[in-house]
Order: structure tokens, then sequence, then C-alpha cells
């Protein structure tokens, strides 16, 4: 634009002579409101200089016009940014904040998710409580801003809707080489990207970093550059590090926090019933380092119920140290659940707390949250009551220590203690476990590996620890204090959380009938299944041999559990009502429900709070989250520990199962390991194979050869990406000649082998 015709120009004030004094010179200058406008429509009007042209300060007003720019910048109305001023940057009725994950859950507070540095310090907003949508510390909210009338904004947001997070950068391991350095990204998905030596910053080979992406060159191609080195996964020894960084978990506790639990007091008798005669016991596997559950069993005397029992189960007092609206409750409630992985645990409270003053130790005294079930020689539950103790554990014992004495094999720990607690305990375990067949869970036992991992963290072997009585002990009486907790808690009409499992979908039903229909297996006609519905289906399937198959479709029919403030039933355990109460210390959803005993019991002054009852729902969306997150990531990181365990035997041959199909080919299980890789479909073999929906395979077009979820195979490994978890297998088994009018296939596969157009179309032409 020519100078002559410049904005600048056209609305600059006309010159003003030269004022003998200050105080001429100040009512000679610009009103802050026409600066403000002046900045607001002229961007490019960023330094005093530009301003005082704009304006025409000349001579005797520049002094006091800098003074009045130095006041406006004491007012907030202008931003400083090394030589240049901003107007300070406001809200639009509609924004995007993010509230961070330490505000505190009755007084939240948040900051607009985009903001530009150069505008100066984010403004703090006030988000009002109360409204249809209920935020959480740590979630990202759409909302309308109301700024107030003041000359500084004092902004106050309403929630309109919580929004999801984007995933933060891309992370990748760095690998140098002559010319610069190149990504190997963690997700399997993306794709290798250079970084420019300029881009590295601090990161070494091998480091784990945080990269922003961006596009250079006519060829528009992709680069990294590196934001944020996380560290080097190898020499740390913890490949979950990737998995927690990618995932955004939070694994450093805040200095607030650590000093919290480190003034944290223990517990005494006050306010509490004696219970250490009681000799309770503690069964857990033998690696645990916190212990939050114990156990006791004795017959009832009670003339009235022979063949009875009376069951004791103690559960660390969490609530008595962690208060709700301290540091301690705000990590505890932004973590949701302890993260536990092969090489490490990510606990949602720290050790002093965790391992020390709520973990139930041998011989220590330690404060409680107990219950005591009456059962009949049924295993039929007549009462129960709770109570806040203090108590000793009288042995720490491992799972397969105390199934060994059951079984004959006592120790020198076990001995002693075999008649007066261990069978007492068993025989109470007996009647229990009758009640439960008379309920009908659903049976669907699989079987889950343990990784051992050797002195640099890497994998050394894979076992699939054997299935006892003493964990299913401990899981009925688990399970039976659960549901107390729940019935107490709806008998005092007391919120809570519950711990919800809703039925399988009509769609998810459907899909099952099909698969089930094409195995010649009966199917469930009503539409209201129950879970004994499914274990007819797999006792039928067991029987025929076709277990493995109907067992991974059987899982994949049922819904996922989950946390809410409104109860419909425990699909999956056949309860009507149930509560998570057992692990305080892992999960803050139990947390929740002993403060809600605490209250409607009466046992304390650290019961549930209006606020937290008021925010029941919104608490439970959370955890939901948290939890599901902790499952990915403990799966991711499992994958690449196998990737890395396998990363050497490129070319060996594996047994394993198809344990999952779809139109892009066939994943595959390792026997051994449980690891999972991947056979595309193009390489399976020399036919058209389609995906059949409806029979879970892959169904060559011409043969009929037919690859099913569950099928056994053997494989060969091609290639492993260890960052990545990523395996690809070649399939080397021929799969069964099934019948191809079973069912309509699906979308045709174009196989590897015919890679050549020409004898693709030929062999097309053929077909017709």
């Amino acid at each position: 634009m020519p100078k002559s015709t410049s904005p600048r120009k056209t609305t600059r004030a006309p010159a003003k002579a030269a004022l003998p004094d200050a105080a001429a010179s100040y009512r000679a200058l610009p009103t802050t409101e026409s600066i403000i406008e002046a900045m607001r429509l002229f961007p490019d009007l960023d330094g005093k200089r530009d301003l005082a042209r704009h304006f025409g300060i000349k001579g005797d007003q520049r002094g006091p016009f800098k003074a009045l720019l130095k006041h406006m910048e004491g007012e907030g109305h202008l931003t400083r940014s090394r030589k240049h001023i901003h107007r300070t940057a406001t809200l639009p009725s509609v924004t995007v904040l993010d509230i961070p994950g330490d505000a505190d859950p009755d007084n939240l507070h948040a900051y607009p998710a985009q903001w530009r540095a150069e505008d100066g310090e984010k403004p703090r907003v006030t988000v009002s409580a109360g409204g249809r949508v209920a935020p959480a510390p740590g979630d990202r909210i759409l909302a309308r801003i109301d700024a107030g009338e003041n000359e500084i904004p004092v902004y106050l947001a309403k929630p309109m809707k919580i929004l999801d997070k984007p995933r933060r950068g891309q992370i990748g391991i760095v690998r140098l080489d002559e010319d610069g350095a190149r990504l190997v990204p963690v997700d399997r998905k993306a794709k290798e990207m250079r970084i420019e030596r300029g881009d590295l910053g601090d990161a070494k080979d091998g480091d784990l970093v945080e990269v922003d992406v961006k596009i250079t060159g006519r060829l528009m191609i992709p680069r990294a550059r590196v934001i944020n080195v996380i560290g080097n996964p190898k020499s740390e020894g913890a490949v979950s590090m990737i998995a927690i960084h990618n995932l955004d978990i939070p694994y450093i506790f805040p200095s607030a926090v650590i000093a919290e639990s480190e003034q944290a007091v223990e517990a005494s008798l006050k306010g509490r019933e004696d219970w250490r005669h009681i000799p309770l016991i503690t069964i857990d596997p033998a690696d645990a380092k916190d212990h939050d559950d114990a156990v006791y069993a004795e017959p009832d005397s009670d003339p009235a119920n022979p063949g009875g029992h009376i069951v004791y189960v103690a559960i660390a007092d969490v609530a008595a140290y962690v208060r709700p609206g301290t540091a301690l409750d705000r990590e505890a409630f932004v973590r949701g659940n302890s993260v536990y992985f092969p090489d490490r645990v990510v606990p949602m409270l720290p050790e002093r707390i965790s391992n020390d003053l709520c973990s139930l130790r041998e011989g220590e005294i330690r404060p409680s949250l107990a219950v005591r079930m009456q059962f009949d020689a049924q295993g039929r539950k007549l009462a129960h009551s709770f109570h806040r103790v203090l108590f000793r554990s009288a042995a720490k014992l491992s799972y397969q220590q105390a199934q060994a004495a059951i079984d004959g094999k006592p120790d020198d720990k076990t001995g002693p203690i075999l008649e007066t607690i261990l069978r007492p305990l068993w025989a109470a375990y007996g009647a229990m476990s009758k009640a439960r067949d008379h309920r009908g869970p659903l049976d669907l036992d699989l079987p889950e590996r343990k990784i051992i991992l050797d002195s640099e963290g890497m994998v050394s072997d894979v076992r699939v620890p054997e299935r006892l009585d003493a964990h299913r002990l401990i899981e009925e009486m688990m399970i039976a204090a659960n549901v107390a907790a729940a019935e107490t808690l709806e008998k005092h009409r007391s919120p809570l959380l519950y711990r919800v499992h809703d039925a399988p979908s009509q769609e998810k039903l459907v899909a099952l009938r099909d698969f089930l229909a094409s195995l010649s297996l009966p199917a469930p006609k009503q539409d209201a299944v129950r879970p004994v519905d499914f274990n007819r289906i797999l006792d039928k399937a067991r029987a025929d041999g076709k277990i493995q198959q109907v067992s991974e479709i059987v899982l994949r029919t049922q819904a996922q559990a989950e946390y809410s403030a409104d109860n419909y039933g425990h699909f999956g355990l056949n309860l009507d009502r149930y509560a998570h109460f057992t692990s305080p210390i892992r999960r803050y959803s139990d947390l929740i429900v002993h403060r809600a005993l605490v209250g409607a019991l009466r046992l304390g002054d650290d019961g549930l709070t209006d606020a937290e009852i008021a925010r029941l729902p919104s608490i439970a969306e959370h955890i939901s989250t948290t939890e599901r997150r902790a499952m990915l990531a403990e799966r991711e990181t499992v994958d690449r520990l196998l990737a890395h365990f396998l990363a050497d035997r490129v070319g060996a041959q594996f047994e394993g199962r198809v344990a999952g199909v779809t139109r892009s080919g066939l994943f595959i299980r390792l026997r051994d390991t449980g690891a999972d890789g991947f056979v595309p479909a193009s390489s399976i073999g020399d036919d058209y194979f389609r995906f059949v929906e409806e029979m879970q395979a892959m169904v060559g077009d011409r043969s009929g050869e037919t690859f099913r979820i569950g099928d056994d195979v053997r494989v060969r490994l091609l290639e492993a990406a260890p960052i990545a978890g990523a395996l690809r297998f070649e399939l080397l088994s021929e799969g069964s000649r099934g019948d191809r009018s079973s069912g309509k296939l699906g979308q045709q596969v174009r196989p590897r082998q015919w890679n050549n157009p020409a004898a693709y179309r030929k062999l097309a032409r053929k077909k017709k």
C-alpha cells in the first residue's frame, strides 16, 4: 500500500502544539479507550514509537505519554514483551478452557487452551459450579465466558461441554546417522521422519523424545523437531516410560503431595473398635508391595445357623489419611488408580501412604474399615455389619504358600496356623462357592500371563500362573464385601459409586448368534440373556472342542465395566448391586465408597462431603477414563516388552492361535508368550480371501480355505518392531476347508502374490 494511503496516516490525530507543563500535556494526550481501540484496529501498533507517531505525540508530550502507557500496563490494559507492547488479550464469549489437573475440585479454575505468549500471562478463569455439565480437574471444556463490567476483565466460565483433549506431541526414539537423525515413532501406524541436526536440541542416540512435526519444501516432506527429551528407556530399564508419556499418565508426585504424606500421623484407637485379638491374615501375590485387605473366618457359634460361618474382611483405612480437598486427595483423583507395569508401578498414593501407613504389614497395628459377614451352610449371606477398627495382621502369605498348606505341604509359617486360621477360611469359602455356583456368574476363566524381567528390565520368561483355590477364596470374599458395602449404602440412602457392567447390546447378540450358527452351536433365542446362558454356550463349546473360538467371541460380546453414580447392576457377576470397596490404596472409587460408609454410619468426621456428592457423576466418568487409560498403557507396555524379547528370533517358527479377524488380516497370539502379532490378508495364500463377519473368518474365494477366530496355527516371525510393540508373521498352516455358502462373503482382499496388475486382471476375467 502506498505510504500516502496508510491507515495509520488517515487515522492519525492532528498534531498538537507542545504545552508548557506536564498537566497540560496529560490533558492533551489520547484517552485510554482511544489507545486500546487504535491497537485493536491496527495490530501493527506494537511499540511506543509507533503509538507516538500514530497519535502525533511530539516534544514535551513524549514523557507524559510514556508514563500513560506505563500506567496502562500497570492497570492490566497493556502487556509488554521485550520492546513490544500489546493490548491485553481478552477471551471471546465462547472459548475452550483447560482445567489444571491439580485444581481444587470444589473451587475449579481454568486457563484458555490457546494463548499467544506475546499476550502476556494467561488469564485465570473461575469455573462456575452447579450447572448441567460438571467438569473435573484435568478436563478440557467449552464454556460461555462472562467478563464482568470491570475495566480489567474478571472472567467467569459457565461450562457447556466437556471436550476430548488432543493427544500430546508425537513420541519417538532418536537414531543418529551421518546426516543428522531419524525419529522412530512409538505409534506403530506412524512413519519415520528426519530430524535436522539443528532440531535435535539435547537429544542423544536412543533417547525417547517428544517432537513437533513441520512440513518443509515443495514436496511437503514432514520433518520432526525435538521439543522435549523424556529419557532413554533402555538405559533406565523402563519400557513403560513410553506408555506413561504417550498417554499422559502422571507419575511424579508434586512436592505438596509428598510433604502432606510425610506429615501424616499414625491413626490411634480413638473412635475405633479394638480387633487386635482377631488373627486376620493377608494373602497376596508373592511380589506384592502393598497389602490392602486381610481376611479371617470362623464357624458360626449361633445354634440357629448350623454349619454357618463368620467371615471378617478388613480393608486399609485410607480415608483416615486422605481427606477430601487436600493435596493428597486431589492428586489421587487426578490419577484415578494405580497403574501396574511389568517393570514398575505408578501408584495412586505416595509410598508413605500406600506402602507404609496403609499397608497391612504382618505384626504391625493398622487402622481398617472392616466388615463382619454371617453366612449359612449354603453360603448365603444372612447379615453383615461395618466397623472402624484397629487390628494387627497375624501373617503375610502368598497364594502359593497358603494353597500348599491346604494341599498338605505347610511350611514353618503356615504350619502353626493351618488348623486355626487356614482351614476355617477354606471351609467358609467352600460354602460361599456353593452360593456362587447357584448365582451363576459368567464363567469366562481366561488365563493371565505373567512377565518375568531380568536385571536389565527386559523379559527373561513368560509364565501362566496356576489358577488356585487361594485366588478364588480371596476373590469371593472381596466380592461379598463389595456387595455388602453397596447394600449398606443403599439401605442408608447414601449416594455412592457403583461398579456396573451392562448386559450385551442387541447388535453384539445378533453377531454372536450368527457366529454360533456357523459352528452349529445353539444360541440363546431370547433378547434378555443372562450369564447362565453364556455358561451353557461355553459348556457346549468345551464338549465339542470349540472352546477357544467361542471364548474369544463371548468375551468380545460383553460390555465394558465402568463406574457410575446410577445403578444398573453387574451383568458379569450376576449381581443387582455392586461397589468397589476393597482396594482404596489403588482405586479412587473405593476411597469414595469408604467415605460414604464413614458418613452414612457416622464412623467419623471424614466422610463423603456435599461437594463430592454433587460431583459423583463426573467423578465416575473421570475414573472410568483413567481406568481405561491404565489398561491401554499396561497392554502397550507388554506388547513392547514381548517385541523386544522376540526381536532376535526373526525367522523362527511359533505355535499360535487366531485371536482376531478383520478385513485387513489375522491377529495371531503366540501360545508360549501370549505375544500378539499380525498376518496381513495379502499374504495369507494363493487365493482371493474375503472377510466373512458372521463367521469371524477369512475365506478363500476359490478354495473355501478358512481361517477363523480361535483356530490353532503355525507362523514364522518376519519382523519385530520393539519400540512400536509390533510383530509381523507369515502364516505357515493351511486353513480348514469351509463351506463358502455358510455366510455372506465380505470385502474381497487382493493377495500379495498377485501384485502383477496384468496377471490380476487376467485372473479376474477368468473368474467372471
